[in-house]
């Protein structure tokens, strides 16, 4: 079946080259830019890959937009940060020829403080990736977006590799941004925050990342990985009670 990579970029020229070169066994590259003031877009057309230009809408609405813009039906979706790997490409490949799904998820395998995770929240990281657009979309989410179907969701083998070069630093700034955007997403719909979901949650992803799902054979790597993740859960609670006590005063 004919494919079309998707990808959304801002300012990921020094991540963009690879993830091009992952995805070129497809029949159409549609990179989606918001703006970028290096050299993503002229990196994505020497890869002959179709750019348009849109203003930034969110992560789910502008992955829909993107979506809408291909020539196939068929979607692989994937990150400027993100490349797919020799063994899933032939998977892909194989399954396209018949496809016994319409969506289809992937293990994802980030790589953190150098180190490639291969236990707690960072592997495997299901992610669904590929999918027919008639059977399955992005949700509007504008953080944590997420693909929405009623399909059946079948696994490939095969990782894609998800190697972020930011800094520890910057790692920080963007969770801050996600948790604010959570907060803001929850409260917009009506929904509050207890004390004790303040403090259980992020104890309770602790024990099931860092323990049952064996976190701590990544190392410190795994552990500091696990605890930002914590951390995560906590502040972005902890932002949907500040904005819930703002309305009462």
């Amino acid at each position: 079946m004919p494919l079309s990579a998707v990808i959304i970029t801002k300012n990921a020229g020094s991540q963009l080259a690879k993830c091009l070169e992952s995805v070129s066994f497809c029949d159409e590259v549609l990179v989606v830019d918001s703006g970028s003031s290096d050299d993503t877009i002229m990196l994505a057309r020497s890869a002959h890959a179709t750019v348009i230009e849109q203003t930034w809408l969110g992560y789910g609405p502008q992955k829909r937009f993107a979506v809408a813009r291909a020539s196939n039906d068929w979607v692989l979706c994937i990150d400027a940060d993100e490349r797919i790997s020799g063994p899933l490409r032939d998977n892909i490949l194989a399954e396209l020829r018949a496809p016994a799904a319409r969506v289809y998820a992937m293990s994802r395998c980030n790589r953190f403080l150098g180190r490639w995770l291969r236990h707690g929240e960072g592997y495997p990281d299901w992610c669904v990736r590929l999918f027919n657009r008639k059977d399955a979309q992005w949700s509007e989410d504008p953080v944590h977006e997420k693909v929405l179907t009623h399909a059946p969701v079948a696994r490939l083998a095969g990782d894609l590799l998800h190697e972020s070069a930011e800094t520890i630093e910057s790692y920080l700034e963007k969770q801050n941004r996600y948790t604010s955007l959570q907060a803001q997403s929850l409260d917009a719909r009506g929904k509050t925050t207890t004390v004790l979901q303040l403090l259980g949650s992020p104890l309770a992803r602790f024990f099931k990342f860092y323990f049952l799902r064996l976190g701590f054979l990544d190392g410190v790597p795994g552990l500091v990985h696990v605890c930002i993740g914590c951390m995560n859960s906590f502040n972005k609670y902890a932002k949907l009670m500040a904005l819930t006590r703002a309305k009462e005063l």
